[in-house]
């Protein structure tokens, strides 16, 4: 990984934090807004960047920052499939 990869890592995950705190405590996010809030250029550019968002995610879920869930339940990286929200953990 090189130091541009980590960056963006950090990147993501700080705009997943940012984007949660500025919302109601219940409420959830796509992987998508991560990547749009990350994305420097103007188009569709920021679809690159939904792995690395969902990866962002999965990573503060490690650390019990986040869950992601599916119908608004939470789920383990080995049983999501398909569309993704993130919302705080505990909620």
């Amino acid at each position: 990984m090189t130091g541009t990869d980590r960056q963006l890592d950090r990147r993501l995950e700080q705009a997943i934090i940012g984007l949660l705190e500025r919302r109601a405590a219940t409420s959830s996010i796509c992987p998508s807004d991560a990547a749009r809030a990350v994305y420097d250029g103007d188009g569709a550019g920021w679809r690159a960047l939904m792995e690395p968002a969902r990866r962002a995610a999965w990573r503060l879920v490690a650390e019990g920052r986040v869950e992601v869930t599916q119908g608004g339940e939470p789920v383990t990286e080995a049983e999501a499939r398909g569309p993704l929200r993130i919302r705080r953990a505990g909620w």
